[in-house]
């Protein structure tokens, strides 16, 4: 089938694999690199504004150092991107600009999408890239980001980057054509899945481990990106980028699998909360709460079994029901260490435990966001 990508669609995140841009022993790929500014090039010419994910600062770095197949350490990754980086960032440029096109380099961490005032801040640049006409070229600051804060795959940033934009579709190309029901390296009758409708505990099934040296993520890490982006309302597409102009091909109808946009999108302040990949805390709450959760209320001390984290009032925490599934996420009212105190506590006696008169809500409503499941289950209930 084909995913019309021009006919459809405003504004595209693309994301670059490492394997697709660097070969480990002759480094950049620039006739492929090339192939793909003519793609971008065309969108742009049809209107349509795109932001790139581009992995590849480490793997081209230490190519450029001669440094061995083997396993870096983080000091030594770090310095191979900043070799990386001025290497890959001139080439984009380069590419681009032959093509007429403007490029601006944007280096994030974890930190720039997960604190607010950092995510509102990394939107305003990017959006005013866009304004200027220019293509966003962003990837993660691997010069400074450590084990401990890094994304550990572009996948996800690219999904953080594409809801922070209001993208209506993310395309991960990588070295696979899609969603299989079974890795096909190793299951000779495993079948492309073309569409995608909600990822389910089922479809989380069939994702395999990393296939390239080069790469930090495999098939979970896509799906992850996939929850980010179709909870916030853009789509998304698993296509393969070893080909060459891989975006004119998905466009042709070249194998891939299509992740459909959830239905009811949250809006742009919940995107932020949906996508952020650490919670500071978890509350674990009972079936009734989890009931009123589903139908729109917000999370009282009341419904609370317990308490984890060292998280502060505004930290995003996880809300997890009965069955240990995560229910939904949201802002936390109180401390943790208030939290633990209130924990069952009916509205009327917490200012009492606490001395102080406080918010009724652990979580409110307007800072709560439903996990996909919550989600149906509640359009279900008001279907009934």
């Amino acid at each position: 089938m084909s995913h019309p990508l021009f006919a459809s669609h405003r504004r595209i995140t693309v994301k670059i694999g490492s394997a697709l841009l660097v070969d480990r022993k002759t480094g950049l790929k620039r006739a492929w690199l090339a192939a793909l500014a003519d793609d971008i090039a065309a969108l742009r010419a049809k209107g349509v504004e795109v932001l790139v994910v581009s992995s590849g600062a480490i793997a081209l770095g230490r190519t450029i150092l001669g440094i061995e197949r083997r396993t870096l350490r983080l000091e030594e990754s770090q310095a191979a991107a900043s070799v990386g980086q001025i290497a890959l960032a001139g080439a984009w440029d380069e590419e681009l600009r032959r093509r007429d096109l403007k490029s601006g380099q944007v280096l994030v961490t974890l930190g720039d999408t997960e604190e607010r005032r950092r995510y509102l801040n990394v939107r305003a640049t990017i959006s005013t890239l866009l304004k200027m006409d220019v293509v966003p070229v962003i990837n993660e600051n691997d010069t400074v980001a450590t084990s401990e804060i890094r994304y550990g795959d572009n996948d996800r940033l690219a999904a953080r980057i594409a809801t922070m934009l209001g993208a209506d579709l993310l395309v991960l190309l990588s070295d696979v054509d899609g969603l299989y029901t079974a890795p096909p390296a190793s299951n000779p009758d495993a079948r492309l899945i073309p569409v995608v409708e909600a990822i389910t505990p089922e479809i989380e099934a069939m994702a395999g481990a990393a296939a390239s040296e080069l790469s930090r993520g495999g098939m979970r890490t896509k799906l992850d990106a996939g929850r980010i982006a179709t909870a916030a309302g853009t789509a998304m597409i698993i296509a393969s980028g070893t080909r060459l102009n891989p975006l004119a091909a998905i466009d042709q109808g070249a194998h891939a699998t299509l992740f459909q946009p959830s239905k009811t999108p949250v809006r742009a302040y919940k995107t932020w909360i949906a996508g952020q990949l650490e919670p500071a805390g978890t509350i674990s709450v009972d079936d009734g709460a989890v009931r009123a959760l589903a139908a729109g209320k917000s999370l009282l001390p009341a419904g609370v079994k317990r308490v984890t984290g060292n998280f502060a009032r505004g930290d995003t925490v996880a809300i997890l029901g009965p069955d240990g599934r995560e229910a939904a996420r949201g802002l936390v009212a109180y401390d943790a260490a208030d939290a633990v105190r209130i924990a069952g506590l009916k509205t009327g006696d917490i200012a009492a435990v606490l001395g102080y008169e406080a918010r009724a809500a652990m979580v409110h409503r307007d800072d709560l966001v439903l996990t996909p499941a919550a989600r149906q289950a509640q359009a279900e209930g008001a279907e009934g």
